[in-house]
């Protein structure tokens, strides 16, 4: 439930949360089910009848308010840390226990999307992920919507001006579970605040609340607008800044001068730099123990260029947005089929992205890459461009997108750059990579 609305304790139905911190609902579920145990945030409506003793911490929330815009936010909660786990960075590469920590990972947006609601799939996706040996997986942290979802996950509800973040088992319960079982497996995660685009919301829902008929990088300067980032970044960060599971909080999602909605004749790199800026150590100040990263596609910002990919016409500076102290790694994507390029093209940007990393000392990782299904060459090209970054310093790499079959919801979204475990050249470009980098 979201945490402005009133509580009702009624019998909770099958599968529906019944306990766990932060939680004052009822913890009696419907006949035939058991209230379990899950995990320190969540507890559910299982089949069974035996009767299971439940501790729920009492909820303590507040309410941050501007002259334009209110957020309500749980206590702060998180995960008993261990004396290690944390990943850091030396130089241009990871350590994760003070070892080089070089990995192959992929990305799972639907893994906090509305259709997954069976724990059952959760466990499956990240047993099925692990089996690979991937070792770092990217998720939605995001989910912005302008009214109710019901029983479809959602983070944050919008009502006019007012933003409520949702707590409850359809919310940041549902977050809860899955890093808790992350960390049961030793996988990473890396997780954005907000989407550039509009799917889940996005930097939109924000501007059309807080700044109606301005450009799309209003997101970036209007006051009101980073005092709600601010307060839901607070939310998700407190909850999880003891637990190893988290490799890195990610900024946004691709962020750029324009999404969903224009960007203004006035948006500069230097604009959205300077909004990397201050997010960046805003994070720093309330987690001092993970990574942070900016989430951008990497295009540069060079005067003598006029291909916009490196000529900072998209808002975009990599190089300058590495360069900041807050930022702690650099993030790159590549999709030469959508950009209208070759797919040697993509090998010149991987290597240009591992230079920029030896100039500035910092790691950067190929966050998000792809090659249709379709095209007939995808294990040939990617194979190039997994050569060509085990032969760099590139500290990571997470193609475009992890695919499976779930027990319950059935087959994960196949958007044609997938690669799915039960894909014939999964062993390929997947499981045998992945052995790869790890001797790098």
């Amino acid at each position: 439930l979201a945490v402005a609305l009133p509580l009702v304790k009624a019998q909770v139905g099958a599968w529906g949360q019944c306990g766990g911190n932060g939680y004052s609902g009822s913890s009696t579920c419907v006949s035939g089910y058991t209230c379990t145990y899950i995990n320190d945030w969540y507890s559910q409506c299982t089949p069974g009848s035996a009767p299971t003793t439940l501790t729920t911490s009492t909820r303590t929330t507040s309410t941050t308010s501007t002259t334009s815009t209110t957020s309500t936010t749980p206590a702060p909660t998180s995960t008993s840390a261990p004396s290690s786990g944390f990943v850091t960075k030396s130089g241009t590469e990871f350590r994760l226990d003070g070892k080089k920590f070089y990995y192959v990972g992929s990305n799972a947006y639907w893994l906090t999307c509305s259709y997954l609601q069976n724990t059952v799939d959760v466990d499956y996706a990240l047993d099925q992920f692990k089996k690979s040996g991937m070792t770092v997986l990217r998720i939605w942290g995001f989910g912005d919507y302008t009214s109710s979802q019901g029983s479809q996950t959602h983070f944050q509800v919008w009502n006019g001006r007012t933003p409520t973040i949702n707590t409850g088992s359809t919310g940041l319960g549902r977050l809860d579970y899955i890093v808790k079982a992350a960390e049961q497996r030793d996988i990473k995660l890396i997780i954005p605040f907000v989407n550039n685009w509009d799917d889940y919301g996005g930097m939109r829902v924000y501007v059309n609340a807080l700044a109606p008929g301005q450009g799309h990088d209003a997101f970036y300067t209007n006051a009101d607008i980073k005092t709600a980032y601010k307060n839901y970044v607070k939310a998700v960060v407190s909850r999880y800044s003891n637990s190893p599971a988290i490799l890195a909080w990610e900024l946004a999602n691709e962020p750029r001068c324009k999404g969903g909605l224009a960007a203004s004749s006035s948006c500069t790199p230097a604009r959205v730099t300077a909004w990397v800026d201050e997010m960046s150590k805003y994070v720093k100040s309330l987690d001092n123990k993970h990574l942070v990263t900016v989430g951008d596609e990497g295009f540069f910002n060079r005067a003598s260029s006029s291909d916009w990919f490196y000529n900072g016409g998209e808002g975009v500076d990599f190089e300058a947005n590495l360069k900041l102290s807050s930022v702690d790694f650099g993030t790159f994507h590549l999709y030469p089929s959508h950009w209208d390029k070759d797919y040697n093209w993509g090998t010149q940007f991987i290597k240009d992205h591992a230079a920029a990393a030896t100039a500035i000392g910092k790691p950067v990782i190929l966050e998000e890459y792809g090659i249709p299904r379709d095209t007939g060459v995808r294990t040939v090209e990617l194979g190039k461009w997994h050569d060509a970054v085990l032969a760099s310093n590139i500290a990571g790499d997470m193609y475009w997108q992890f695919g499976t079959t779930l027990p319950s919801a059935g087959k994960t979204h196949d958007d044609s750059f997938a690669i799915f475990d039960t894909d014939s050249d999964y062993k390929t470009l997947v499981v045998d990579y992945a052995a790869r980098m790890k001797l790098k």
